[in-house]
Order: structure tokens, then C-alpha cells, then sequence
């Protein structure tokens, strides 16, 4: 079972007026982020907008950027849904379009037990070969799984990872003590990266280095070479784009720090409306501080590559 590991940006989902997928505009963003040096990507995450797209929009999201990697890079597709019979079928497409594992979520509606939750997880782990990031996030789930549940579903040899949105380090300790050498754990907040990997994360899924991944590759490298203050000195730059969509609308933030940096990913999907002048004017801000200089093209050097 493949492992992953690294800076694996969260994908926006390029589209058009009419709401088809802009491969094209996907494959540039893609071609540049990997140039730069990411690890992996991650399409159909919050990021990509995954709730308001519909099942085609979905596979033709999976197969542009398993296009656009093209081996270079393992795709990681987010799959959730309310229930085990969507999540299988999503699983089973992403298998089909060539991607190399899945980050599983539920999405929950009505509130569940620990145990209905353990059996949506694994029940799409035993219908699919792919190895498969838990990512576990009580805002979607309306609950949280305890360490003893997370302990039981890393006895399934298709489980290799858990991507852990509690925010709690001491949770995230207690699940590397329990299930350490089975898991592999990753941050999933930029407030927390490099503490993550200080106790032992394997890297971080990150919305951001979709718009500046020379700098969480960055951050992500301080890590490894253990060169604690640097990191955290940058890990709290990086934080300062976070704020700003915080402020506002996660997607449409991104879409417009893209578009600053010549990518035509279009609007986030309706009823979201595009990021107001306002937003524009602090994610340029934040982007011309957290890189340095000009915001626009200043990310992902060169701006769009051209497929």
C-alpha cells in the first residue's frame, strides 16, 4: 500500500460560466505546482468547492488533474458524502480515473454513533484497492471520533493516514502514541504545520499551496531539516493569507489570489459570490507579505504555464 507524504495542495475547481470544468486552466495549475516541487494534489477538497459540484463535475475534476499529473505526483481526491452507498461510488470512480488514493471524509447530516461512523470509513476501505487519509473534521461529521475508534480503523491495511482538523496536538499525540507506526499523520491547518511535523507529521494538506507553495514547500523543509524557529517564523507569514479567508469565503479568496496570478479558474460556484474588492485588496496584501514583493504571479513563478 502506497504511502504519501509532504506539501499536497487542496485543487480549486477551475470552471466557466456555464459551470464545466476548465481542464485546460487545471492542467497549467497543475504543471506549475508541481514544478515547483509539490508532493502530491488534492482535488475535491473545501477548497475545490467538493459540496457544490455535481457527480460529473466530480469525475471530470478527478480525470483533468490525473491528466495533468501524469504520474509525476500521486492525486489524491477528497471523496465524502452523507452516505456509504455515494462514498463506495465515488471511491470506485476515482479508481477508474487513474488516481493513486483517496482523503475520506463524512459528511454528516443527521448526527451519528461512533460506531455508524466506523462503519461508513470502513466500508469504503474494503470496496477500493487505493490507500485511503482519513481525514477526520467534527465541523463535517457533527462528531468526532475518539483515539480508540482512529486505533481500530488503522487495523484496516487499506487506512495508511489520518488527516486530523480537531486542531487538538494533544490529541494528535495521543493518536501517533496509539497508532503511530500504522498511520501516518498530517496537518491540516496552517496554524499548526510545523507542530504537527515537530511531533512527527509526515507533511500537510494545505489550501494554501495552491496559491503559494514555494512557501509551504519551504516551511515544509525547515521541518525536516529541523530548523524549528525559521519554521515557525514562516509558518506565522503563511498565516496571514488564512486569516484573510477566514474573513471571508475560503473559495472565492483562492479563486481570486489565482486569478491575481494569472489563472482563469473562474468564480466560486453560486449562491457563493466572488471575493468583493474589498477581499481582493487584503488577499493582495496578504500575498505581497507572505512572498515578498507583488502579489500577482509572484507565488508560482512565471505565472500559468502553457499546455
Amino acid at each position: 500500500m502506497a504511502r504519501f507524504h509532504g506539501i499536497i495542495p487542496y485543487l480549486v475547481t477551475p470552471l466557466d460560466g456555464e459551470g464545466r470544468i476548465e481542464a485546460g486552466v487545471m492542467g497549467s495549475l497543475c504543471d506549475d505546482l508541481i514544478v515547483a516541487g509539490v508532493h502530491g494534489l488534492t482535488p475535491l477538497g473545501s477548497t475545490g468547492e467538493f459540496a457544490y459540484l455535481d457527480e460529473a463535475q466530480k469525475r471530470e475534476t478527478v480525470a483533468a488533474v490525473v491528466a495533468a499529473a501524469a504520474g509525476r505526483v500521486p492525486v489524491l481526491p477528497g471523496v465524502a458524502s452523507t452516505a456509504i452507498r455515494g462514498a463506495v461510488a465515488q471511491a470506485k470512480a476515482c479508481r477508474a480515473a487513474g488516481a493513486d488514493g483517496i482523503v475520506l471524509i463524512l459528511d454528516a447530516y443527521f448526527p451519528l454513533s461512533e460506531a455508524e461512523v466506523e462503519r461508513y470509513f470502513l466500508t469504503v476501505a474494503d470496496a477500493t484497492d487505493l490507500p485511503i487519509i482519513l481525514y477526520t473534521n467534527p465541523n463535517f461529521q457533527r462528531a468526532d471520533l475518539s483515539v480508540a475508534s482512529i486505533a481500530r480503523l488503522a487495523r484496516h491495511p487499506h487506512i495508511v493516514g489520518i488527516k486530523d482538523a480537531s486542531t487538538n496536538t494533544g490529541r494528535l499525540l495521543s493518536i501517533m502514541n496509539r497508532v503511530g507506526d500504522d498511520l501516518d499523520v498530517f496537518a491540516a491547518s496552517s496554524h499548526i504545520a510545523a507542530s504537527v511535523m515537530m511531533l512527527g507529521g509526515k507533511g500537510w494538506f494545505a489550501g494554501p499551496a495552491c496559491v503559494i507553495p514555494r512557501e509551504c514547500l519551504a516551511l515544509y523543509r525547515l521541518c525536516r531539516e529541523e530548523k524549528w524557529p525559521e519554521a515557525v517564523a514562516l509558518q506565522k507569514r503563511v498565516w496571514a493569507f488564512n486569516e484573510v479567508f477566514a474573513r471571508y469565503n475560503l473559495a472565492s479568496c483562492v479563486k481570486a489570489a489565482l486569478a491575481m496570478q494569472g489563472y482563469a479558474v473562474g468564480d466560486p460556484v453560486p449562491p457563493q459570490s466572488p471575493a468583493s474588492a474589498e477581499a481582493r485588496a487584503a488577499i493582495a496584501a496578504a500575498l505581497a507579505g507572505i512572498t515578498g514583493g507583488d502579489a500577482t504571479g509572484a507565488a508560482i513563478a512565471g505565472g500559468p504555464s502553457q499546455r
